[in-house]
């Protein structure tokens, strides 16, 4: 996990060359693989839990949901290594990130703009 080594235009081609990146992109490249062998996948966008030992938890976090036959859509973290339980809250599913951005939208004007989102995570 090397935030410095990709950003959200990063291609798959480049993530497997430089064996580095984010949640997003390990969650690309598990996408591409399941799909060059014809397995329905798709991009699952959310936040996690904050617990020791987990990556991802001080941003949005992505990961990957696949589809079994026999037991529908089953989700999996590759950035963590684990079956998602609920330490993993879900926002969006989608065919990658473009398709759930968690922030969309055109500003017109000139001038410097900065986003600032905090997320507060508490149990029900």
């Amino acid at each position: 996990y090397d935030p410095k080594v990709t950003s959200i235009s990063t291609p798959v081609s480049e993530v497997l060359h430089h064996k580095h990146g984010v949640c997003q992109d390990f969650a690309h490249l598990m996408i591409a693989c399941l799909r060059s062998l014809g397995g329905p996948a798709r991009y699952v966008s959310g936040y996690l839990v904050p617990l020791p030992g987990v990556v991802g938890a001080q941003a949005s976090h992505a990961w990957v949901s696949a589809f079994c036959p026999t037991m529908g859509w089953v989700d999996f973290d590759p950035t963590n290594d684990v079956i998602p339980s609920n330490g993993h809250i879900t926002l969006a599913w989608g065919r990658d990130f473009a398709d759930v951005s968690p922030l969309r939208g055109v500003i017109f004007g000139g001038g410097d703009h900065t986003v600032d989102v905090e997320v507060k995570i508490r149990p029900a």
